[in-house]
C-alpha cells in the first residue's frame, strides 16, 4: 500500500474521533451551566427557608414620582421604594386633613399607585403634602409652587415637537453651515477646532453628570437611582465602540472617510445628549417650571449652534460631503430633542431621565476618545507617545468650554 493511501485511511479514521471529542465538550459545557443554575435555585429556596425572619419594624419608603395638579385636585404618583409593603392611611396638606382616593390596599415593593387628593389649592402657593402610613411613619413631599399641569393631547405634543425642532434641529444645522468658511483654515486651525469640539463635549458631559446627581436625589431609588446614570453611560460607551469598530472595517482610509466616520460618531453622541436635554425641557414645561418664549428659543439656538460646529470640524480633512449627508448628520444630532420633549411632557419619570442622561454621557465620552488622538502634534505621532497637548489644543479646549458655558447662560431655567 502506498504512503498516500495510508495517509488517507488514517485521516478517515481520525475524523470521527475528533468529531466525537468535540461533542462531549459542548455537552459538558451545557451540563455545567445547568448544574450551576440548579445549585443556585436550590440555594435560594433552602437558604431563604433556613434563615430567620428579619426582626424590627418594617422598612417603609415612599417616593413621589409625579404630581399632577388640576382644579380642586392633586394626583400623586407614589412608588414603594422599600422592601416591605406600605399602606397610606391618611394624607395631610399643610397640616389639614384631606380626603384621599387610592392607596387603600398596601403598595408592594417597587409597585406604584396614584393618590387622588381633593383639595382646593391656589396657583403659585407652596404646599407640603404629608403621608401617614399605617405604622405611624410620616413621609413628606413639598410642592414649591402649585401650577396646573398641562393636559396631554395633540396640542401639547405639537408644541413640544415644535420646541424640539427649535432647540435641536435648526440650531445644529445652522452651526453646520460654517463648514465652507472653516475649510479655508490650515492644519493648525483644524486641530484648534477639534480641540474646541472636545471642550464643548466635555462641558456637556460634566453638565449632564451634575444634572444626573441632582435628579438622582429626587428619584425614589426603587430602580437604582443614580446607578441608572452609570448603567446608561456604560451601555452607550460600549455600543458606540461597537459601531465605531464596524464603521472602521467598512471605511476605506484611502478615500478620506475617516473624518466622515468621526463626524457621524459626534452626531450620534450629541443626539443622545439632546434626547436627554429635550426630556428635561418637556418635563420642566409639564411641571410649570418652564416659560416658553422667544428668549428661550434664542438661548437654546445659540447654545446648540456650537454643537453643529463640533459635528463639521472632522469634515475639514475629508472629501466634500453632499447636502443630504450634512442634513442627515444634522437630523441625527438634533431630531432626538423632539422625541425627548414629547416624552418629557407625557411621561415625567426620573428613572427614564437618568438612563437617557447616562446614554448621553457615555456617548460623549466615547467621542472624546475618538477625537483625542487628532489633538497630538506630528512629533507625538512619530514617537508613538501620548504626550500632553500643546498650547493650541489647550487653548481650543478652553475656548470650547467657555463658549458653551457663555451660550448656556442665555437658556432660561
Amino acid at each position: 500500500m502506498s504512503e498516500r493511501s495510508e495517509r488517507i485511511m488514517s485521516e478517515r479514521a481520525e475524523t470521527p474521533a475528533s468529531q466525537k471529542s468535540e461533542a462531549p465538550g459542548w455537552l459538558s459545557t451545557v451540563a455545567v451551566v445547568l448544574l450551576l443554575g440548579l445549585a443556585l435555585a436550590a440555594l435560594a429556596v433552602v437558604g431563604g427557608r433556613s434563615l430567620p425572619e428579619r426582626i424590627g419594624p418594617p422598612v417603609e419608603e415612599i417616593a413621589v414620582e409625579q404630581v399632577r395638579m388640576s382644579p380642586g385636585r392633586i394626583d400623586l404618583t407614589v412608588r414603594n421604594a422599600g422592601p416591605d409593603p406600605v399602606r397610606v392611611a391618611q394624607v395631610f396638606v399643610n397640616d389639614a386633613f384631606v380626603d384621599v382616593r387610592g392607596g387603600e390596599e398596601p403598595i408592594g415593593p417597587r409597585r406604584s399607585t396614584v393618590l387622588t387628593l381633593d383639595y382646593p389649592w391656589q396657583e403659585g402657593q407652596p404646599y407640603l403634602v404629608s403621608m401617614l402610613t399605617s405604622t405611624g411613619l410620616v413621609i413628606e413631599h413639598e410642592i414649591a409652587a402649585a401650577v396646573e399641569t398641562p393636559t396631554g393631547g395633540r396640542d401639547l405634543f405639537a408644541v413640544m415637537a415644535l420646541l424640539g425642532a427649535y432647540v435641536g434641529i435648526i440650531p445644529v444645522v445652522l452651526g453646520m453651515l460654517l463648514l465652507p468658511v472653516l475649510r479655508r483654515i490650515g492644519k493648525g486651525g483644524i486641530r484648534f477646532l477639534l480641540a474646541v469640539t472636545v471642550g464643548l463635549l466635555l462641558f456637556l458631559a460634566v453638565d449632564a453628570v451634575f444634572e444626573g446627581f441632582e435628579l438622582g436625589e429626587r428619584s425614589g431609588g426603587a430602580f437604582g437611582g443614580i446607578s441608572l446614570l452609570a448603567l446608561g453611560a456604560i451601555l452607550a460607551f460600549l455600543a458606540l465602540t461597537f459601531v465605531d469598530r464596524w464603521l472602521t472595517r467598512r471605511a476605506d482610509a484611502s478615500d478620506g472617510r475617516g473624518g466622515t466616520r468621526l463626524a457621524l460618531m459626534i452626531a450620534i453622541g450629541i443626539g443622545l445628549h439632546n434626547l436627554g436635554e429635550g426630556l428635561a425641557i418637556g418635563s420642566a414645561y409639564a411641571l410649570g417650571e418652564l416659560a416658553l418664549g422667544a428668549a428661550l428659543v434664542i438661548g437654546f439656538a445659540l447654545h446648540n449652534t456650537t454643537e453643529g460646529l463640533a459635528i463639521v470640524s472632522p469634515l475639514l480633512t475629508a472629501a466634500r460631503p453632499g447636502v443630504l449627508r450634512l442634513l442627515g448628520l444634522g437630523l441625527i444630532a438634533g431630531a432626538p430633542a423632539i422625541l425627548g420633549a414629547v416624552l418629557g411632557a407625557g411621561v415625567n419619570n426620573a428613572e427614564l431621565s437618568l438612563l437617557l442622561l447616562g446614554l448621553g454621557i457615555g456617548a460623549i465620552a466615547q467621542v472624546v476618545v475618538q477625537i483625542a488622538p487628532a489633538l497630538r502634534t506630528a512629533d507625538d505621532h512619530d514617537t508613538g507617545t501620548v504626550a500632553a497637548m500643546d498650547s493650541t489644543a489647550i487653548l481650543g479646549v478652553a475656548v470650547g468650554v467657555a463658549a458653551i458655558y457663555a451660550t448656556g447662560l442665555l437658556v432660561l431655567p
